[in-house]
């Protein structure tokens, strides 16, 4: 088992980079306009409807015609208005509140309403500007480069294609505003080294983590392997117990596995168990500001359970994101100290490493390098 350990204790970003306001803006510019965010789920976007979004800084809609999904920025043609200023039904067309110019749900422009057009204007280059829309797994994402990007997860886009996430649907969901950077959650989610400390229940259910390790390839302590999860548990409810019937389509490996992460930088992450899904989307709103919506996935034959209480089933991950959450504000406050220029990583926090990498990248790709 090749140990994944970094040989060597690489400098962190720099302080000012979770707190400063250029760094912000370069980081909405370079890494979330131009990256695949997540904006929700199929669902959240019915049919005959118009919904609003931001990534990156930048006002979107979502335009569900019955039949496709696009997205534009939310932005009238004429003079700049903003198009749409509230989430709304579609009509036939999608009108201006300023002065009346109107566009089809698939961005053209079919009207200029009062404003009589000249022989030099051509309508046809005065459509709705889009944003490209991507599904996956029933999550829809949205990026406002000028060329699609590439979509990638951590463990590629195909690993979760035995749980059935077209019919789940959402029965629970929690939301916090967390007083900290965007990067910090991400640096968070990366390690382990704080889950003895700051995660007394995950450790219990996740032996591994006792140690302050991620995984097996890890360990240096040559001890035996330890289960994915503790004795008896199966997946992660309070009692480790299936909260309804399994998925039937995993192999024996997924089942054994108790949970499967999915990372897609930098908006969102996925938890696939034997019973559920959890989708959890991240939103910067300023430099030491970050918005959390997390929702618990089931089949429709769990939320119709006697006496189902979905709440329940999320109380533990809950819990854990809830001590996150602390975590995070409590290092965004040290992050503030103006002697604190920058840190040092340790070995086990080779993911964090990679992040910071793949955040720099973009960075300068974007003309934005620090």
């Amino acid at each position: 088992m090749t140990s994944p350990l970094l040989d060597h204790s690489p400098a962190s970003l720099p302080a000012r980079s979770y707190r400063d306001a250029g760094w912000h803006e370069g980081e909405l510019a370079a890494v979330w306009r131009q990256e695949w965010v997540a904006v929700g789920r199929r669902t959240d976007f019915p049919e005959r409807t118009i919904r609003r979004r931001t990534i990156g800084g930048a006002e979107v809609i979502v335009v569900n015609d019955g039949k496709v999904l696009r997205a534009f920025h939310n932005v009238c043609r004429h003079r700049g208005s903003e198009l749409c200023t509230a989430d709304t039904p579609l009509g036939r067309l999608i009108s201006c509140p300023y002065h009346a110019w109107a566009y089809a749900p698939d961005g053209r422009l079919m009207s200029t309403a009062f404003g009589t057009a000249t022989p030099d204007f051509d309508r046809t280059e005065h459509g709705l500007l889009p944003v490209h829309l991507k599904i996956w797994n029933d999550v829809v994402f949205l990026s406002a480069a000028e060329e699609a990007p590439e979509f990638q997860t951590d463990v590629g886009t195909r690993t979760l294609a035995n749980w059935p996430m077209e019919s789940l649907r959402t029965g629970h969901r929690h939301e916090a505003i967390i007083q900290c950077n965007w990067k910090v959650f991400w640096e968070n989610y990366s390690e382990c080294l704080h889950c003895p400390g700051i995660h007394p229940g995950l450790s219990d259910m996740i032996p591994v983590y006792k140690l302050g390790v991620m995984a097996e390839a890890e360990r240096s302590d040559g001890g035996a392997a330890l289960p994915a999860l503790k004795e008896g548990a199966m997946t992660w409810t309070e009692d480790g117990q299936p909260c309804g019937p399994p998925f039937p389509g995993l192999t024996e490996a997924e089942r054994a596995e108790g949970h499967r992460f999915v990372t897609i930088w930098p908006s969102a992450y996925v938890v696939a168990h034997v019973d559920y899904v959890r989708l959890v989307r991240l939103e910067p709103l300023s430099p030491t500001e970050t918005r959390l919506t997390a929702e618990w996935l089931f089949p429709e034959e769990t939320l119709a359970q006697p006496g189902f209480d979905a709440s329940a089933v999320a109380r533990f991950a809950t819990q854990v994101l809830n001590e996150d959450a602390a975590a995070c504000e409590m290092n965004q406050r040290g992050l503030a100290s103006p002697a604190f220029a920058a840190g040092r990583l340790m070995p086990q926090e080779y993911e964090i490493h990679a992040f910071h990498q793949w955040v720099l990248k973009r960075l300068a790709r974007g003309g934005h390098a620090p």
